[in-house]
């Protein structure tokens, strides 16, 4: 095994960066398209050992809403470790000097997709919820459906605007999407197309992107990229549109995370109609836990003390959480004792409003007593954990 001393990570000029993207091309046995579309928007950490490449990936400063309000956040992709040095736990170092980079910049959370979850929940992150893609026969949602007469219009641009940033205020962690994300979407899925869903007189209720795939049986089937809603009139409008392609595509796929996470499907009337494929879920690491909370909105009726000690590979810290007028305050102690307990993965969870209730945090092992317990847990799930940006 190479010795670790001769591994250093560093920002990737355009000679690394080019050993990089042959690197990936190698790793994932394909070219990996966004290395070279996200370039220029992207901080680059390669790995080298004796000045060649054997890692690298991709982070993205792109703010993430938790709470109504946007708080800093490196997205990390397009990571890999050449083949030939994988197993002497190069990624943990390679993950490590990329969050701190961007954590430099500004970062207080760290988001990635990732097929290895055992893995990144060992490195300090956690999944806030899980991930489904769903597959529906297009008959169904035009019989399931109804519009109550939204006007449709078909627009060039994929959904960035003020808009869809009202929409994606309202769930924990989806992305204020920066400039580039139409231009970006539309170079991956050039067919994708664009709709808005309003009532007359009024503003765009809905937000819908579709594109199109193979299907195994069918050949063809409708895929759903972006479903923005405003209300159950809207979502049912956006429904019933798509139950239209029916007379050319037998099924409309929700990819993964395009389906915001709701009971809507399940008013399906025949059973086994929708049926979902569990998909690898999005990972949140808290860099900084004290900024993150202070960072993080917080409902304005709020107003709670608590005491709790977080776990982590570094050490146990105390801290006194305090919530009171919409802002809050998470405060280093160095009390013995606390009312909660928490790992820094549960502590994530938490955050995102992944604990819907007081029982799915003491059946994960927040330890505290319930009532403690059913008051941290209540000062974020106001509002839901949903990343519908896949990246």
């Amino acid at each position: 095994m190479p010795e670790e001393t001769s591994l250093e990570v560093v920002e990737a000029d355009d000679g690394l960066w080019h050993e990089y993207d042959l690197l990936a091309r190698r790793s994932y046995g394909q070219p990996v398209g966004d290395i070279s579309r996200l370039r220029e928007h992207a901080d680059i950490r390669v790995a080298l050992r004796d000045g060649r490449v054997i890692g690298g990936g991709l982070g993205l400063p792109v703010p993430q809403y938790f709470g109504g309000k946007h708080v800093p956040s490196a997205c990390l992709a397009g990571g890999c470790i050449a083949p030939e040095e994988r197993g002497s736990h190069l990624w943990s170092l390679l993950l490590d000097e990329r969050t701190r980079s961007l954590q430099d910049q500004g970062a207080v959370l760290a988001t990635a997709w990732t097929a290895s979850t055992g893995y990144g929940r060992r490195m300090g992150w956690a999944a806030p919820a899980p991930v489904f893609s769903w597959e529906v026969p297009s008959d169904q949602l035009g019989r399931s459906f109804a519009d109550i007469g939204f006007k449709i219009t078909h627009i060039p641009e994929g959904h960035t605007g003020v808009r869809q940033a009202e929409f994606a205020a309202r769930w924990n962690g989806p992305w204020l999407r920066p400039q580039w994300w139409p231009v970006w979407q539309q170079d991956v899925h050039p067919d994708l197309t664009h709709y808005e869903f309003a009532l007359p007189g009024h503003a765009p209720d809905g937000l819908l992107t579709l594109g199109f795939d193979r299907h195994p049986v069918d050949g063809r089937q409708l895929v759903v990229h972006d479903f923005w809603a405003d209300s159950s009139d809207a979502a049912s409008a956006m429904l019933c549109f798509l139950g239209r392609h029916s007379s050319r595509i037998p099924t409309v796929m929700f990819q993964r995370t395009a389906l915001p996470p709701t009971p809507l499907l399940h008013r399906l009337h025949r059973a086994g109609a929708a049926a979902a494929t569990s998909w690898h879920p999005w990972m949140l690491r808290v860099l900084d836990l004290t900024k993150a909370v202070q960072l993080r909105g917080w409902p304005g009726d709020l107003d709670i003390a608590l005491s709790l000690t977080v776990a982590s590979s570094t050490g146990d810290q105390a801290f006194t959480l305090h919530i009171s007028g919409g802002h809050g305050e998470l405060t280093p102690t160095s009390s013995p004792r606390t009312q909660l307990a928490l790992t820094e993965q549960q502590f994530a969870v938490w955050y995102a409003g992944g604990y819907r209730s007081a029982t799915s945090a003491l059946l994960d092992g927040v330890g505290g007593a319930p009532a403690d317990v059913a008051r941290l847990v209540g000062a974020t799930s106001e509002t839901e954990p949903w990343l519908p940006e896949y990246f």
